[in-house]
């Protein structure tokens, strides 16, 4: 059935979403159009097509168990020289993003793997690109300010364009939401090439 590669991740809602990810497209980044902003909580990970439902059945899960939590952005911070991100810090709503990360990547779950780096929630503004640029936007953003209540997270597939599409929304305790409006529609999978 082959592989896709999938991320789960919390979406920073409107206006907050599209203006950062302007900014980020503004900075020179290629990556800006097709990664809707959010603070991830899964990165890419490959698994086979075939395990989806078992994959969406476990974030279900998560998600029953996890209640509504504040969350908070405010300036910026950097990973330089360990490796080449800007970000928009979390200042609130940090723990609740680790407890749910350790659970959707849980040992007993379908998303197990390693992380490169220590989990620290953020929301990259800027990836890779000239340090000059990098510098800009650690600088333009230095005074950005944004708080929701965070009611859900969602599952994102990277299709072969390289741009990530919403797959489906889990609210916490369990019940249907929409209340983080998506920066793109959800998309329907496309059969998978065998």
């Amino acid at each position: 059935m082959g592989t896709v590669t999938l991320g789960v991740s919390i979406a920073v809602p409107e206006p907050y979403g599209s203006l950062l990810q302007r900014q980020r497209a503004s900075f020179g980044d290629p990556a800006a159009q097709g990664i809707p902003t959010h603070v991830t909580l899964l990165p890419p990970t490959v698994v086979e097509a075939g395990a989806l439902p078992v994959v969406e059945a476990h974030l279900a899960a998560v998600a029953a168990a996890g209640r509504p939590f504040p969350m908070r952005l405010s300036g910026t911070g950097t990973f330089r020289p360990l490796s080449p991100v800007v970000f928009v810090q979390v200042v609130e709503g940090g723990s609740a993003c680790t407890w749910l990360q350790k659970r959707v990547r849980g040992a007993s779950g379908p998303l197990v793997r390693e992380l490169q780096f220590p989990y620290h929630p953020h929301v990259t503004v800027a990836h890779g690109i000239a340090e000059e640029a990098m510098d800009r936007a650690y600088e333009e953003l230095s005074e950005f300010e944004a708080a929701w209540a965070c009611t859900s997270f969602a599952l994102y597939e990277q299709g072969e364009d390289e741009i990530w599409r919403k797959l489906r929304e889990y609210a916490f305790g369990g019940t249907e939401t929409h209340g983080v409006p998506p920066q793109s529609a959800p998309h329907r999978r496309a059969p998978v090439r065998r």
